[in-house]
């Protein structure tokens, strides 16, 4: 008998499987990178907000470029359904951006939707918009009784090693 690994194989999909087939796929990632643009902070599902995320900056990048290049003109044209949103995406957004190399979104964890399937949610928006930030609560870990004590042990150790430094015996 012979072991084997097994291996996970693609079978030739190289994204997520979104929707009904790859046209189904294609617009509703269209959909969202419009909601995007349009909004500049969305709430949708991980899974689909991650997917997006690449398009919605590959536009922007192509939008820094300008509108008189015809490339960009063409990615603007079918990824926005909106048509009236290709004068934000090159007169605001990429002069908002234009300074910086990437990464114009941000995406943040929310807790999972309740009603329907219990999805994994996401909050994905644009570096930058005019919203109050998301306000990510971090635990003041200073006081808790690992930290104190490792604080104690670094004071100790370095009053030891000054007092080494000056020659009496500890």
């Amino acid at each position: 008998m012979r072991l084997s690994v097994v291996v996970a194989i693609s079978h030739g999909r190289v994204y997520r499987q979104l929707g009904l087939g790859p046209r189904s796929r294609l617009d509703m990632l269209r959909n969202l990178v419009t909601a995007l643009v349009r909004h500049e902070r969305i709430e949708v599902p991980w899974a689909r907000a991650d997917e997006m995320r690449d398009y919605a900056e590959r536009l922007i990048d192509y939008a820094k470029l300008g509108d008189t290049n015809e490339r960009a003109m063409r990615m603007a044209n079918f990824w926005l359904t909106e048509k009236d949103l290709i004068h934000k995406l090159f007169k605001v957004l990429a002069l908002r951006f234009q300074p910086h190399p990437g990464s114009y979104t941000r995406m943040l964890q929310i807790p999972n939707r309740d009603s329907i399937d219990r999805a994994k949610m996401a909050v994905i928006e644009l570096k930058g918009n005019p919203f109050p930030p998301l306000i990510v609560r971090r635990r003041d870990t200073e006081k808790t009784l690992l930290n104190q004590l490792l604080k104690g042990y670094r004071e100790d150790k370095k009053w030891a090693a000054s007092e080494a430094l000056k020659g009496t015996p500890v």
